[in-house]
């Protein structure tokens, strides 16, 4: 067991890497938080509309965020710095973006998980109103988060992550894919119209912010050293393999049961519960009321995940910012930033729960979320490369990795103003 420094990361001189068939890490995390209601709701709708038209959306996604999260991973565990601290590293401006960003995604973000994942246990209890269970699993997740330490929080999400796998798989596996069809979505296309459902596929599906926690939990987990490289990259691999099984599990589902049935699920959250009700009419009450059981593991799953990681980076960012640094205790997991950032998340959204989201709030919240992913890749293209930041030169980007960080800047700094755009228009016209 390793033993830990209040003034610096886990000490993990006398810990030697797992053998790789043991390996159950923070790639798990990353895999549960990644993927929430939301994510389920617009694959499940692309796949009603398209078929599996946007497949290759997917695979394109799950590789490019294998690519940034190794990345951000390979920079803390090669340096022994934060993804903060090499933030902070490039100057003050990232800190003055993320700082904005984190505390407006965080109170947004609180009421449309906490409400994302209530749904399902409103259609199992629907004599309970939706806003009790609503403020009950917010205050779930903060009792988990508050009082477990990361060992305890990463054997609970497995449990999550096993059920929501085995529950949603296997609905795709009962809904019989036409597979000549499925493999011909491999094949680049985009649909008209098909641009909104694209940019959540590749970009939304597998986790923004949670994308820089996952150093946090390497620390946590105490794979924190370069000789941990091979299992971080094994670890995730997996995770994100996982995500993109889980993720073409609903867009089977989307494309055999809900678009054959002839309906269309709803924009938002509610769509799970019209996909209940298709479920209910063509295999029976018992696999309906099994699918909301698999829905409520993935959003609960998500909730703690950023409940945990996302206060992890917080408590960094503030630390950071005051100058204090990423090894004072305050920047640790139950400082008191730390826990000031999981109060801010869980409390304040239940007043959104019933005021409903303002109209400058969720536009805030999408010009800067939008902007993450190619914010993370711009910032990594400097840190990965040059002596200044501390990388060693075995650790250091190769061309591809550079192409590859250029490419997903660029793709998502399109899609993102796109769908911006999208967004303050139609909020305007409505």
């Amino acid at each position: 067991m390793s033993t830990q420094s209040p003034a610096g990361p886990p000490n993990t001189g006398g810990l030697e890497p797992p053998k790789k068939w043991k390996v159950v890490g923070p790639g798990l995390v990353v895999a549960a938080t990644g993927v929430g209601a939301a994510d389920m709701v617009a694959t499940l709708a692309a796949g009603s509309r398209y078929g599996y038209t946007l497949l290759w959306a997917v695979v394109l996604g799950i590789i490019l965020k294998i690519i940034l999260v190794e990345g951000a991973a390979r920079y803390s565990i090669t340096t022994g710095k934060t993804i903060l601290e090499g933030w902070r590293s490039l100057g003050r401006w990232p800190l003055w973006y993320f700082g904005p960003y984190i505390i407006v995604w965080g109170i947004v973000y609180g009421a449309s998980a906490m409400s994302s994942t209530a749904l399902p246990l409103a259609a199992l209890f629907p004599a309970v109103p939706l806003w009790v269970f609503a403020i009950a699993t917010g205050i779930a997740g903060f009792v988990l988060v508050w009082f477990n330490r990361y060992a305890v929080f990463e054997k609970i999400t497995a449990v999550l992550v096993g059920i929501m796998f085995v529950t949603i798989v296997g609905l795709a596996v009962i809904a019989a894919p036409n597979l000549p069809e499925l493999v011909t979505g491999f094949v680049p296309r985009l649909p008209e119209g098909g641009l909104l459902y694209t940019l959540a596929l590749a970009g939304g599906v597998g986790g923004t912010i949670t994308l820089a926690a996952y150093g946090y939990w390497l620390r946590e987990k105490g794979w924190y050293a370069p000789k941990f490289m091979r299992v971080m990259r094994l670890d995730n691999n997996m995770a994100y393999v996982m995500t993109g099984i889980f993720v073409i599990s609903m867009l089977i589902v989307g494309a055999e049961v809900v678009r054959a049935a002839g309906v269309e699920v709803s924009a938002g959250d509610e769509g799970m519960i019209d996909l209940m009700a298709v479920l209910e009419e063509r295999y029976g009450v018992v696999i309906a009321k099994i699918f909301l059981i698999g829905f409520f593991a993935a959003a609960f799953s998500s909730v703690i995940g950023v409940w945990n990681g996302v206060s992890l980076m917080f408590a960094d960012f503030w630390a950071n910012f005051r100058g204090k640094g990423s090894d004072h205790p305050d920047a640790r997991a139950h400082g008191k930033y730390f826990r000031f950032y999981l109060i801010w998340l869980t409390f304040p959204p239940m007043l959104l729960l019933m005021l409903g989201k303002p109209i400058a709030l969720v536009l805030l919240y999408g010009a800067m979320g939008a902007l993450f992913m190619p914010f993370l890749a711009i910032t990594l293209l400097p840190l990965l490369n040059g002596t200044r930041w501390g990388i060693p030169a075995e650790w250091r980007n190769r061309w591809y990795s550079n192409l590859a960080l250029g490419l997903t800047a660029a793709l998502f700094v399109w899609l993102g103003l796109d769908n911006l755009v999208s967004t303050i228009v139609e909020a305007v016209a409505g």
